[in-house]
């Protein structure tokens, strides 16, 4: 497979749809900084998400709970400082769209102050995203497993393994799309559910721990890199290891990404 050659302009969202009707995966990473940032774009990662994971592998919390409005716009600047081509998208932090006002002040601030292109929400918050989608702010749903509902659910674990769960995933899977969502997320779901919906959907679909089917794959940085302390989740993969370079380890990656060799049967639910 020949990868699309980009023009180097900073891609949109238009590009990305473009590469899943041609069939070429969506490579992916979180950056927090200028530096990886810059990194990340030179290799040719398509999308760098600003995520409220920065919470736990920039900040050392517990969880992406803590993470501010605030501190997620500054990691913003930084990383869209660093990047010339790379479409960039940010989270919205936890509680900071629970009504469709709070949510179009603080997505504008996203966009108006940390310069990025789209932002992400966790759930099925279809009157927030048809709110926004109507503002002109494009907007990453995220379905599965929702790092933001931690103290919900009490564990991160697979989501949608009996069928009732599977199916009311993949029925707000079509609502997030119907309500104007340009990309939707998928973590930590079986792969076969992530092969229905990102089969069913025109918009792309991205995967963590969801299958090698979605039309593209993310990864936090760190995890990718195999840095920091504990446990990784069984979906992540060291690209560190046979890599002289951090460079090279982000090219192993891409190139993993583009040609499905990642994630493997052994990375996926």
């Amino acid at each position: 497979m020949k990868y699309i050659q980009h023009s180097g302009k900073t891609l949109s969202i238009v590009d990305l749809i473009a590469l899943k009707q041609a069939g070429e995966k969506i490579s992916c990473l979180t950056a927090y900084d200028a530096s990886f940032s810059a990194l990340i774009d030179k290799v040719g990662i398509e999308v760098i998400l600003i995520g409220d994971s920065l919470g736990m592998v920039i900040q050392g919390q517990s969880s992406t709970v803590p993470v501010t409005l605030d501190e997620i716009i500054y990691h913003s600047r930084c990383v869209t400082r660093g990047r010339k081509q790379a479409f960039v998208m940010a989270d919205l932090p936890f509680s900071s769209y629970y009504s469709k006002t709070i949510a179009m002040e603080n997505a504008a601030k996203l966009m108006q102050q940390g310069g990025v292109q789209m932002v992400k929400l966790e759930g099925t918050r279809i009157a927030v995203i048809e709110f926004l989608v109507d503002q002109g702010i494009p907007i990453c749903g995220h379905l599965g497993l929702l790092p933001q509902s931690i103290n919900q659910l009490g564990a991160y674990k697979v989501k949608g393994k009996e069928q009732q769960e599977a199916d009311k995933i993949f029925e707000d899977a079509q609502k997030i799309e119907q309500a104007g969502a340009g990309l939707l997320i998928l973590e930590c779901v079986p792969s076969v559910l992530a092969k229905r919906i990102t089969e069913s959907l025109q918009i792309p679909v991205i995967g963590i721990g969801a299958g090698v089917d979605c039309d593209g794959q993310i990864l936090v940085l760190y995890d990718m890199l195999g840095l920091g302390e504990g446990k990784r989740p069984r979906f992540t993969q060291n690209f560190m290891e046979g890599a002289d370079s951090i460079e090279n380890a982000i090219k192993h990656y891409h190139y993993a990404v583009k040609k499905s060799l990642f994630p493997t049967f052994k990375q996926s639910y």
